[in-house]
């Protein structure tokens, strides 16, 4: 009976496990002439349409990463990714189900940096794409091949790479838009190599035949521009190939960007609008495509660096008038936090801010976790069932990923904070460093358990709404009339509910700003009721500057010239 039993075990054994299916993947020494550290990703895909590496989403339409780090790999030898490298949504190779599929490898090259504060890491420095690891130039990258997996496969399946991503042109100055690069001294000495910061600038009309004005500086925050990208000096193109926004459900909506962007120009150099200098900031590094703009343990001080050094420079260079009051700052999401971040942090230096969309300025609602009360970012508080907390919504508040999910992928895609995405900025921006000179983990990536020690660090430092609170006897009137937020209440990341506690605090002690919702509006809306969202986060610099010009009457200081620059 016994000898029956585990003859009947071995056949089903054999049956039921697939051989584990394995990938060579070989540096070519055409490619190298160094050995190279860095992440290798392989990615599997059922779609045709577009290459796998543009298709690793936090959504259903999602195709198959799997990611290991790789140290001093020496050209003209092979890697082998298997079952170890931890994949999304799939958490490994074993878990591939039978099929065709196109699989492609791409390396996401990490730079070593030796720190001012003693710490060596490694990590994938921006050059020039804003941070993005499907298009870095210098990344290496294979030609997407059909294979087959089958459960009886036992040789590896071989890869190698085919090419090295080119480099980004940099833009060419025109008429109205300058482009301007410094190297920062205080960037340089945390980052122990050369580190710069860029501009694009926006003239105003007339500046050229008014030499002797000095203008007020319009500073957008956001994310990496390669360009100034709401601008457009000459007519949208007819013959522009249709692209269609899933997100909105717009067809053609590429046309109605370039309509827009050369609607913004005829009425930037119209005869009625407010006469600035508008800027849009490169601040790309080694952890994001921006640094949100404030001192950081572990990205470094880009806060005063912006401040103290690229901002300055600007005005130096195109004569802004070079004086708090007359800086304003905006911008939506990321650039609203950092709009307001900098307004609360640097109240002198900035005169006036608009915060639209901002990503979480209360940690009490750092999206849809409570980081001081909650034990657990992934999965709601319960003694028999596991619910896991939504990461991403539309208008109608239907689901299309979760908190877990997304921070899954960016495990994928870098371990130590190093994906590159919004999950693992937040931590490098806030968190200390750790004794591996790496970003303390807010929760673990795996479990989602929160930390409660970098939880409080957080809350000393960035929480936004606690600073205004614990400050607000010598913030208070520093910033009165000068904050500005606006949200929609259907934001896709649940962005409105740290601004309802942020709401509560300051109508309570008469900030003299404006606080506004959109009813149904999802990300990014930025308080223009007279447009459809889809319209409205293509008019930031339309809106805000007027906006500016007529508030700054109220702010300004007794005695300053407001009229020199409105000619």
């Amino acid at each position: 009976m016994r000898t029956i039993f585990l003859c009947f075990l071995t056949v089903f054994l054999c049956t039921r496990v697939p051989a584990q299916t394995t990938f060579h993947v070989t540096l070519p020494e055409s490619l190298a002439d160094s050995a190279l550290d860095g992440r290798l990703l392989l990615m599997l895909s059922t779609d045709t349409l577009a290459e796998p590496r543009f298709q690793i989403v936090d959504g259903p339409g999602t195709q198959l990463l799997f990611g290991m780090n790789v140290n001093d790999w020496q050209p003209g030898t092979l890697k082998t990714v298997d079952a170890t490298a931890f994949g999304y949504p799939l958490p490994s190779l074993a878990d591939v189900p039978p099929g065709a599929y196109f699989a492609q490898v791409l390396l996401h090259k990490y730079e070593t940096f030796v720190r001012g504060d003693g710490h060596t890491v490694q990590l994938p420095m921006d050059r020039g794409e804003g941070q993005q690891w499907n298009l870095a130039p210098g990344n290496l990258l294979s030609e997407p091949i059909e294979i087959r997996l089958t459960d009886d496969r036992a040789a590896p399946i071989e890869l190698a790479f085919t090419e090295a991503i080119p480099a980004i042109a940099e833009p060419e100055d025109t008429e109205y838009v300058k482009h301007i690069r410094i190297r920062s001294e205080l960037l340089s000495e945390f980052w122990g190599r050369d580190m710069y910061l860029g501009a694009h600038v926006l003239l105003p009309a007339g500046w050229d035949n008014h030499p002797d004005v000095k203008y007020p500086l319009a500073v957008m925050h956001g994310h990496f521009p390669a360009d100034f990208g709401d601008w457009r000096a000459t007519p949208p193109d007819e013959n522009l190939p249709c692209v269609d926004s899933e997100r909105f459900g717009i067809p053609c909506y590429n046309r109605i960007v370039q309509q827009e962007q050369y609607a913004f120009y005829k009425l930037w150099t119209g005869p009625d609008f407010p006469r600035v200098i508008a800027v849009e900031i490169q601040h790309a590094n080694p952890y994001y495509d921006d640094s949100y703009a404030v001192n950081s343990e572990n990205v470094g001080p880009y806060g005063d660096a912006i401040t103290y050094e690229l901002i300055p420079e600007i005005e130096r260079r195109f004569r802004g008038i070079g004086e708090g009051w007359a800086r304003f700052v905006y911008g939506g999401s990321t650039g609203g936090w950092e709009a307001l971040a900098v307004q609360v942090k640097y109240p002198d230096e900035y005169g006036t801010c608009y915060a639209a969309c901002p990503d979480p300025i209360d940690f009490r609602a750092f999206t849809v976790v409570n980081l001081y009360e909650d034990a657990n970012a992934y999965y709601l508080e319960s003694q028999f069932k596991r619910t896991e907390r939504p990461g991403r919504r539309d208008s109608l508040g239907h689901v299309s990923s979760t908190l877990r999910e997304m921070n899954l992928r960016e495990l994928a895609l870098g371990d130590r904070s190093r994906s590159g995405q919004q999950w693992d900025i937040w931590e490098a921006v806030y968190s200390p460093v750790g004794d591996d000179g790496y970003p303390k983990r807010i929760w673990d990536k795996l479990s989602g358990r929160i930390d409660p020690e970098v939880a409080e660090y957080w809350k000393e430092n960035y929480d936004l709404t606690h600073i205004l609170q614990r400050d607000w006897s010598t913030l208070g009137p520093k910033l009165k009339g000068k904050l500005n937020i606006y949200v929609g209440e259907m934001d896709n990341y649940y962005l409105n509910n740290a601004v309802y506690l942020t709401e509560k605090f300051l109508r309570a002690n008469d900030f003299g700003g404006e606080i506004t919702y959109g009813a149904r509006d999802e990300h990014c809306w930025n308080g223009d009721a007279t447009q459809p969202n889809a319209i409205s986060r293509l008019r930031y610099h339309r809106m805000f500057v007027p906006k500016w010009a007529e508030k700054v009457r109220e702010l300004a200081p007794a005695g300053v010239d407001l009229e020199g620059w409105r000619y």
